[in-house]
């Protein structure tokens, strides 16, 4: 019942849009900026196309490689310029995400917005960092494995079986960036044992919601008829507005839990 009225109080409906609408505009320059650094890192656009296939829409997966594909690659300037503008944008659906956990947490916070900004910023270049290391988790995980069962001789089985259990790691993956975020975000100093269940609704929740959605989109909606050529944006949106619901109720899980262990 206090999840409840929590939510109202934070209104979460609201704040998911926003979420919604400030992810729009990071995620192709956060993307930008992933496909010039891949060849300095050993991953490629391909790995990270499979990991978020494992959650999005087709039609959202097939707008984002179309875009990627018009694309130049390794230029300096285009670089900077997707660094910018990943941190301005992300940094506004983190300041977001805050605001929403301190709500959550109620928590008053009399920051300006120059100093708002930058811990947003913070956040946004931490969080990335997160992002990064998590999708190499499945490259050297591959690699271990491959290594371990060639000892044995099963390499050839290894590699079907983590062809299976591919979603496992994407869902690790969400795991990590989910329980850094819940940790680091609100205007509080938490541990990650007060943060993990939250993490861990947060990433069941959003499996569960992605899949019926994608169900829903690639078979029974057909979002083109009603919008047009605006169809897929609309699948995208609401596809980050369902994830922001559900980080944000995360977050007020979290701070609720936290709230009846103290009293």
């Amino acid at each position: 019942m206090q999840v409840w009225a929590r939510f109202d109080e934070v209104d979460v409906f609201g704040l998911a849009a926003q979420l919604s609408y400030f992810f729009i505009l990071s995620l192709f320059p956060f993307l930008i900026f992933l496909l010039n650094l891949i060849p300095y890192l050993p991953i490629n656009m391909d790995l990270i196309l499979a990991t978020l296939g494992d959650f999005a829409p087709e039609q959202v997966i097939r707008l984002i490689t179309t875009n990627l594909e018009s694309l130049t690659i390794q230029n300096g300037g285009l670089l900077s310029l997707s660094i910018i503008g990943t941190l301005w944008a992300a940094s506004n659906g983190v300041n977001a995400i805050t605001r929403a956990f301190n709500y959550a947490y109620r928590i008053n916070t009399d920051r300006s917005f120059i100093v708002a900004r930058l811990v947003a910023m913070i956040l946004t270049i931490g969080m990335i960092l997160i992002i990064i290391l998590a999708l190499l988790l499945p490259l050297f995980g591959r690699m271990i494995g491959t290594y371990l069962f060639s000892w044995v001789g099963f390499a050839d089985s290894f590699l079907a079986i983590w062809g299976t259990l591919r979603w496992v790691v994407s869902s690790f993956i969400f795991f990590i960036v989910l329980l850094f975020l819940y940790k680091l975000a609100p205007n509080r100093r938490l541990r990650f044992t007060e943060v993990i269940w939250g993490t861990a609704f947060a990433t069941f929740a959003w499996q569960l919601v992605s899949w019926g959605f994608s169900f829903y989109v690639n078979n029974l909606a057909n979002y083109s008829t009603t919008y047009g050529s605006l169809g897929t944006i609309i699948i995208l949106l609401i596809w980050f507005y369902l994830f922001g619901i559900i980080v944000i109720t995360g977050g007020i899980l979290n701070a609720t839990l936290l709230d009846r262990k103290s009293a």
